[in-house]
């Protein structure tokens, strides 16, 4: 791949981490609700924000995506944040064990679902394919998150696992610090095939640029995602009304729109 061509397909999914909605800067007059949001969210929260200041026009809110692992371990520190939406529902439960969480406000919002995906140009047809996909012999690098601290990746290792091809394919395993990181592995040419988040390959950016087959819910434990108030928020009303945004009809029907299940659903 030509430099440049890296440069452009690089920049398409750059925006998948770290990085807000337009909304998302201060504002005079306006509270500022500062979210650590797992990085399958990226997307589908941003909708949800953008709703969320419409009919909240007192608050803001300031997502940071990124490692569900890693943002526990600084909220647990102290970062100060007033929002945690988690790709598992682990962390959330454990910071209210700490005290470092508001126990009333442990919520489930979504469950997330996975897949193996490979850019439109790859000879590889994931679609018929489907896991013996990553059999492949062209392929050099596959992209997961990393599993120490990616909820995502831990649960495409189980997958892995229970498909019989962990064995043979970990040693072609790039790591990606997050789940967005990983689709940006696999979307740049980093890597030859990926497993992210459904979230993520469903998204109008990723959408036109890939093709995926969906990994069976029963591969891998169910991805239970949780969010909750923290106990040094600073904007304890903010997130609480954001919860409820996210709960709502309309954040449902968001978050369904991006893959997610939602958690009364039974898949």
């Amino acid at each position: 791949m030509s430099i440049p061509a890296f440069c452009t397909r690089f920049a398409i999914v750059a925006a998948l981490i770290y990085t807000g909605p337009a909304t998302a800067r201060a504002e005079e007059g306006k509270a500022e609700i500062v979210i650590a949001a797992a990085s399958d969210l990226k997307f589908a929260l941003d909708e949800v924000i953008a709703e969320f200041e419409k009919q909240e026009p007192r608050f803001v809110g300031k997502p940071t995506y990124g490692s569900s692992g890693n943002f526990f371990a600084q909220i647990d520190n102290g970062a100060p944040f007033d929002l945690f939406l988690s790709a598992d529902v682990k962390f959330p439960q454990q910071l209210v064990e700490r005290k470092n969480a508001v126990q009333e406000s442990l919520f489930l919002y979504a469950v997330g679902r996975l897949v193996v995906w490979v850019p439109r140009t790859s000879q590889i047809d994931v679609e018929k394919r489907g896991a013996d996909a990553l059999r492949d012999p062209s392929i050099r690098k596959i992209a997961i998150a990393n599993p120490e601290h990616a909820p995502y990746g831990a649960a495409a290792v189980a997958a892995l696992k229970k498909l019989g091809l962990h064995d043979e394919v970990q040693g072609k395993f790039v790591l990606g610090e997050n789940i967005a990181q990983t689709a940006q592995f696999v979307e740049s040419g980093a890597a030859d095939i990926g497993i992210i988040a459904l979230s993520l390959a469903t998204a109008p950016k990723m959408k036109s640029e890939g093709r995926y087959w969906e990994i069976p819910l029963d591969a891998f434990p169910r991805l239970e995602q949780g969010g909750v108030v923290l106990a040094g928020a600073k904007q304890k009303e903010g997130a609480e009304l954001l919860r409820k945004m996210i709960t709502s009809p309309r954040g449902h029907e968001i978050l369904q729109r991006y893959g997610f299940i939602l958690p009364d659903e039974k898949k």
